[in-house]
């Protein structure tokens, strides 16, 4: 007779979270990742190899990092530490390898895993080094950020990085019938939850390939179903227990920059319905108005320029309206100008000429002012010439000093070539008819 008096009930067994329930204990259970998990595919190679190797798992919230971490240990039998670097410190990394260095001495492996790595500075990321050169520890590293640039390069190098995807509406689909089999394990038919096709599609949907979202929001409305006598979470149901709650949006991370990149993208390419989804995609994702009404300055004086000034003036003028009227009035305002600087002429040819004037004076900068240009007002500066024999242009033909020397001497470089597109097609006229006045000058000067 068993001495568990409540082992064959499952009204009085232990809590155990959902996600603990679904955490897969073998790579058969992973849901997604099959490019890196199918067969012959990295991960898979890796984990069959039998020789671990430093690595970082790039990838959204929620799509297995830390569970492809605890496989990898199990796989090597391996001791695994892990680390969060949002709440760690070097004091946490000299206590993992001091916890890894009794295991060496006990002929075994340890796998330690950095969450949240890009949180390290570079002083607590080159900690690591010698550790992970010696072969104390095997290094995982997990990062939602892009670790070209948020992880150190001597790290990175010692690294080889694989990168997760969000999982499919598919995926996740899957996932919910596993969460529900779970929910429902051991239970009589009458408490069973039965989560309609409607509500399965709606669920997969509403992670937005955040599987750990899925699961959560899972155990939520089947909880929330039981407690109201129902046997069927159905879509109307979603919309009652799940509190109103937007995609996700990680605003600091890569889903961000990926939409901001999307919406500037539309705006250069002249597609306003486009820039207008991924303008309403952020704020209804949770983007701040304020950040995006400053991109939209970026963006109108990077893409458009000269070509149409008025997108500039709209776009600060949106930004100003909505700091007087907030959301969501304000956001109207923003909205117009998306799709104004979306319909509006493109040039970047200040953009160009402004990076090309930045190198060439960084290059150049020792370049003396000629006399003629100086500044003169001292008596000194006169006698040594300074704003001799300046032209000053209003009072030439046309307002013009034709073939005067502006750079310093030996220099004459061309920046700012405008387009024919827009405002900038009349600038270009006019600089044409400026350059031929410069050509007659100096032909007369021969």
């Amino acid at each position: 007779m068993s001495n568990d008096l409540f082992a064959a009930d499952p009204a009085h067994r232990p809590y155990v979270p959902l996600a603990e329930r679904l955490r897969p204990r073998s790579l058969a259970d992973v849901v997604g990742q099959s490019h890196l998990l199918g067969p012959d595919k990295p991960l898979r190679v890796a984990f069959e190899s039998g020789r671990p190797h430093s690595m970082i798992f790039w990838g959204p919230p929620g799509v297995g990092k830390t569970t492809l971490a605890r496989l990898m240990a199990d796989g090597f039998d391996a001791q695994f530490i892990a680390i969060s670097a949002v709440l760690g410190g070097v004091k946490d990394i000299r206590d993992a390898v001091t916890v890894a260095q009794v295991a060496q001495g006990q002929g075994r492996r340890t796998i330690l895993f950095v969450d949240e790595v890009h949180r390290f500075n570079k002083a607590q990321q080159d900690a690591f080094l010698p550790y992970v050169e010696s072969g104390l520890f095997t290094f995982i590293g997990a990062t939602t950020e892009n670790p070209s640039f948020e992880v150190n390069s001597a790290l990175l190098s010692r690294a080889r990085v694989y990168v997760l995807q969000s999982l499919t509406t598919e995926e996740l689909q899957q996932l919910v019938d596993r969460a529900a089999e779970a929910l429902n394990d051991g239970l009589d038919d009458g408490a069973r939850i039965h989560i309609a096709p409607d509500a399965r599609e709606q669920l997969a949907a509403w992670a937005d390939g955040d599987a750990r979202r899925l699961i959560s929001a899972v155990e939520v409305v089947a909880e929330s179903a039981q407690s109201a006598g129902r046997d069927t979470v159905d879509a109307e149901w979603l919309e009652i227990s799940l509190s109103q709650n937007l995609r996700r949006f990680d605003k600091g991370g890569d889903a961000f920059y990926d939409q901001i990149s999307a919406l500037h993208k539309s705006v250069r390419g002249s597609n306003p319905d486009a820039a207008l989804y991924w303008f309403c995609r952020m704020i209804d994702g949770g983007a701040d108005p304020k950040y995006l009404s400053r991109r939209l300055v970026r963006m109108a004086v990077e893409d458009i320029g000269l070509a149409d000034p008025r997108a500039t003036d709209l776009a600060v003028n949106g930004a100003d309206i909505y700091e007087r009227l907030g959301s969501p009035e304000g956001e109207l305002a923003l909205a117009q100008a998306v799709v104004y600087m979306a319909c509006a002429a493109k040039s970047n040819a200040v953009y160009n000429a402004y990076n090309q004037a930045r190198k060439f004076a960084a290059e150049h900068g020792s370049a003396p002012v000629p006399i003629h240009l100086r500044n003169a007002p001292t008596k000194l500066m006169k006698q040594l010439g300074h704003g001799k024999a300046y032209r000053y242009a209003h009072d030439e033909p046309h307002g013009y000093a034709a073939a005067e020397q502006y750079f310093p001497d030996g220099l004459n470089p061309s920046f700012y070539r405008p387009t024919d597109r827009g405002l900038e097609a009349k600038i270009q006229q006019k600089l044409a008819f400026l350059r031929e006045l410069d050509a007659e000058e100096r032909a007369k000067k021969r």
